[in-house]
């Protein structure tokens, strides 16, 4: 790395916030607690931040509640201006935001700079879908009365990002709350905590008033934040995160009936039958496997090919997975990044170590890469038998596991052989069976001849154990949006 270089990466990180944002106020933690946040392609200590406590908890939400009815006040074409310049300042501090991104998540710069873009649309969907929220009017059947529907923000919201795309999550979130109207408080993951806090000081420079949107970095997430989504004051919980988590949260929002959107866990299919355009189904399965190093709930988990071309795919596969470059994120050429931290990288190579055991074929890679830092080697898996841990757990790493299919019937029951059913990727050029197979498997999304289905102005969500609700679309505002029946007599 050139001194120039380095220089940068310090300046970015000095240059973050590191506070606490509530009110409209950066602050440290009531207690003065830090936690830090490391550096995982080299596990040195990037910086530290400020550890919230239940009070800051408490004082956020506060904040929140006491900013909603004003906000909500607040016209439409207010809010979407606010969407708006936030959306163009995205896009002038993009090089700063990505290199942050990729300082502490590990991503390689140019898949930061692709979320940077990906994240700022959120906001350019949801300024317009703010002067867009309608109700109706309607005369009832009997000509009695007339029938009033209006939507009204669902008021104050909790939210809570992941770390494996630590700033487009939380634009996913933050973007149609504002646009509705309701005012929140945002708990990023301990690990990538930078890139919200940079994000905060963007809407604040976009003119979005205290209180409204508030967030909370805490190394003690239940504690911080259970007794707020108790509380009943927060009437939205909106969460991305494991099932396991999700299903615990789910418990919590039970007590005072809390609205929720829950995107969870996700063990995609790829299915590649032999009419397959095999150059075309290589290259979706590198974006639907490979995007974000694998570190993705719509990274494909399981990839069914049939058995005569199930060679030639792997083969083809592994040549592409062979060519790919493993390092630190910022290294010129960079194509795979470094898992988030030591207990992620070691759970991929627990699931490839049980796979090999349970008599998979290691094509390439099978390994931890040597050095520093959290790193595993980009593999290919052939003939995964079904009984082996990664059929049913997410990986979340660079690892493809790949297993024949004979029929369309067997394996369609293999694809929905899961609890969950976020997405799923269907390679054929038989228009049919690609409609066919669409419709037959159980996820929220499906992806036809293509390995990306993320989109801002298409429904995100899944069913089953993958989650409630839908992000982006035009139903992702509904998420914060009541709707109210007023009626009126007619005489």
């Amino acid at each position: 790395m050139t001194a120039v270089a380095q220089d940068r990466e310090v300046s970015v990180v000095e240059a973050a916030p590191k506070k606490l944002y509530i009110n409209g106020q950066w602050r440290d933690a009531s207690g003065g607690a830090t936690l830090e946040v490391h550096d995982p392609s080299t596990g040195e200590v990037l910086c530290s931040v400020a550890d919230a406590t239940e009070e800051d908890g408490w004082e956020a939400l506060r904040a929140a509640e006491a900013a909603q009815e004003s906000f909500a006040a607040m016209p439409p074409r207010k809010r979407a201006d606010i969407l708006m310049k936030a959306f163009e300042l995205m896009h002038e501090r993009k090089d700063d935001l990505a290199l942050l991104m990729t300082l502490e998540m590990g991503k390689p710069l140019a898949e930061a700079y692709g979320e940077v873009n990906y994240a700022a649309e959120f906001f350019r969907h949801f300024a317009e879908e703010a002067t867009r929220i309608s109700g109706n009017y309607q005369t009832a059947p009997a000509g009695n009365a007339r029938f009033i529907v209006a939507k009204q923000p669902v008021g104050p919201s909790i939210l809570i990002t992941p770390w494996n795309f630590p700033l487009a999550m939380g634009t996913r979130k933050l973007g149609p709350a504002i646009a509705a109207g309701c005012t929140s408080v945002l708990k990023p993951a301990e690990l990538t905590p930078l890139s919200m806090l940079a994000l905060a000081q963007l809407l604040e420079d976009a003119g979005v008033p205290a209180g409204v949107v508030n967030i909370v970095v805490t190394s003690t997430a239940g504690k911080v934040m259970e007794p707020l989504i108790r509380s009943g004051i927060a009437r939205k919980l909106s969460f991305t995160g494991s099932t396991g988590v999700g299903k615990k949260l789910l418990e919590q929002c039970a007590d005072k009936v809390m609205r929720t959107s829950m995107e969870l866990g996700g063990n995609a299919s790829f299915v590649v039958f032999e009419d397959a355009d095999l150059d075309k189904a290589v290259e979706g399965a590198m974006q639907a496997k490979m995007r974000n190093s694998g570190e993705a709930c719509t990274a494909a988990n399981r990839i069914f090919v049939h058995e005569s071309v199930i060679s030639e795919f792997s083969e083809k596969l592994a040549a592409r997975m062979g060519e790919l470059q493993v390092g630190r994120g910022v290294a010129e050429g960079t194509t795979v990044g470094p898992m988030v931290d030591a207990k992620q990288r070691d759970k991929v190579a627990e699931l490839v170590d049980d796979a090999v055991k349970s008599g998979a074929e290691v094509v390439l890679g099978g390994e931890p890469a040597a050095g520093e830092g959290f790193f595993y080697k980009p593999t290919v898996l052939k003939g995964v038998p079904r009984e082996a841990r990664m059929w049913r757990e997410e990986i979340f790493g660079p690892v493809a596991p790949v297993t024949p299919f004979t029929d369309e019937g067997e394996v369609i029951k293999w694809v929905n052989s899961t609890e969950y059913g976020l997405v799923n990727y269907v390679f054929t050029e038989n228009l049919n069976r690609a409609l066919r197979v669409a419709e037959a498997v159980e996820s929220g999304m499906v992806g036809i001849n293509q390995g990306v289905v993320s989109n801002p102005a298409a429904p995100f969500g899944g069913v089953k154990e993958s989650g409630l609700g839908r992000e982006g679309g035009d139903i992702g505002i509904d998420e914060f949006l009541e709707s109210k029946y007023i009626g009126i007599a007619v005489n």
